[in-house]
């Protein structure tokens, strides 16, 4: 069996909203809620949290240990460096790629990203967000340890576009060298915006936590219950996901 480790990218400098990870919904902050559902994969053999040296993240490394998950700190610029660096104390076979503004994220429609990196023949890297067709924040990456390797000796030295953004080099720089593999659903629901990056988007999914039965319902029990409820997808409609 394959040993699968979710990491997720963690910061408290947005530039839209600051601190948006340890906001506080239902009781619990945000980076609470997401790692919770990280856990809930049972495809994960352990969950790590990567975040950066600056002393502005220390409140993460706080929040990492009273929630009982390892977390690793690298590099502001070089996430990829980062991100490796979060990866190999664990020893994976696959590592998932996530962000911690996206405290929706789903465990069944996030394991499905790696079955799918895992399919006859193996990819080299799946995503979910190739063919948008689940909402922004429940994007997940999968890809196997020794591509992520890959991509660290062929980027290059200094800042640079490959190493600021994990896997910009299989999604576009050098996507020719990676079989790519993606994952769509027909539970749609591309037009929403589950991720966290502007008060909008916190008062979407603050909303959203307040009014399901269970909060940590599956990605189609809170379809469900925001299409009954289009007043709540109104609150952030009309943001603008940032360019990369």
């Amino acid at each position: 069996m394959a040993r699968v480790v979710a990491i997720t990218q963690a910061r408290m400098t947005s530039t839209r909203l600051p601190g948006k990870i340890l906001k506080t919904t239902r009781g619990k902050t945000l980076l609470e809620w997401h790692v919770e559902r990280l856990k809930r994969c049972p495809l994960f053999s352990e969950v790590v949290i990567a975040t950066t040296v600056n002393a502005t993240d220390d409140p993460v490394i706080a929040e990492a240990k009273r929630l009982g998950v390892r977390a690793h700190r690298g590099s502001e610029e070089d996430v990829l460096s980062r991100f490796i660096g979060a990866a190999k104390d664990s020893r994976p076979d696959i590592v998932v790629r996530v962000t911690s503004d996206c405290p929706l994220w789903d465990p069944a429609e996030g394991g499905r990203v790696v079955e799918g990196l895992m399919q006859d023949p193996p990819a080299d890297y799946a995503s979910n967000s190739f063919e948008r067709t689940y909402p922004r924040g429940l994007d997940t990456e999968a890809l196997w340890y020794d591509v992520l390797l890959r991509m660290q000796r062929l980027a290059p030295q200094g800042q640079c576009p490959e190493r600021e953004h994990v896997t910009i080099m299989i999604n576009a720089s050098r996507r020719e060298l990676f079989l790519r593999r993606s994952v769509a659903t027909q539970t749609l629901g591309s037009d929403l915006r589950w991720c966290v990056d502007t008060p909008e988007d916190f008062a979407c999914i603050d909303a959203i936590y307040k009014g399901l039965d269970d909060p940590l319902a599956s990605y189609p029990a809170v379809l469900k219950f925001v299409r009954a409820h289009p007043e709540i997808a109104a609150l952030n409609a009309a943001i603008e996901q940032k360019k990369v």
